[in-house]
């Protein structure tokens, strides 16, 4: 399979996207076996990570196993990064506004509550990767929508037809390169009139 650059790009923007989600499952995970998962506002970025991660690693393998995947294509990815970006920004909103009593000084905890110093160190990084990973989101979300608007009122109004990781803007939808469609059976039935 051969990417076209453009989607080398989304697929590097993608994982980025991952690895920022894999640090914030490992900071969360880590703050809520201190607090044995009981506050909400840490559950959060478990249980939104866990989704995410999820998510975009079957995105992505979809649009490496299959040739034409519909969720590979400008429009799926605007919709699905947009959602997962207001996710995103609800979630940590919720959970920066839970954790505004905790002290952004760690050291200023006693020495003798070393785990207490270590956990608080550990939920700074968490605030910290949720919102950079929100920020990874929606860029991408930003990209892909301007690459496609600027693609299209250029003229190539193929780029919605086809998953952007093959796009290429020489490649007609008429080219032999492009299944422009499937040809329906239906055609049979077309009026000859």
């Amino acid at each position: 399979m051969v990417l076209s650059s453009v989607g080398r790009k989304k697929l590097a923007g993608q994982a980025a996207f991952l690895f920022f989600d894999v640090v914030v499952l490992a900071l969360s995970a880590r703050v809520n076996q201190f607090q044995d998962f009981f506050y909400v506002a840490d559950i959060f970025p478990l249980a939104l990570s866990i989704v995410s991660l999820v998510l975009v690693v079957i995105l992505i393998v979809m649009d490496l196993i299959l040739y034409d995947s519909y969720t590979s294509r400008p429009q799926f990815e605007i919709g699905f990064f947009g959602v997962l970006s207001i996710f995103w920004l609800a979630f940590n909103v919720f959970s920066t506004a839970c954790w505004r009593q905790i002290p952004f000084k760690c050291n200023s905890i006693p020495a003798e509550f070393m785990d207490e110093r270590v956990w608080c160190k550990t939920l700074q990084a968490l605030k910290s990767f949720v919102w950079i990973t929100f920020v990874t989101c929606i860029a991408i979300t930003l990209f892909t929508l301007r690459y496609s608007i600027s693609q299209y009122k250029r003229g190539n109004k193929h780029v919605f037809q086809m998953p952007l990781s093959r796009y290429r803007p020489e490649i007609g939808p008429s080219s032999d390169a492009f299944r422009a469609g499937r040809g329906s059976e239906f055609l049979q039935f077309e009026k000859l009139t």
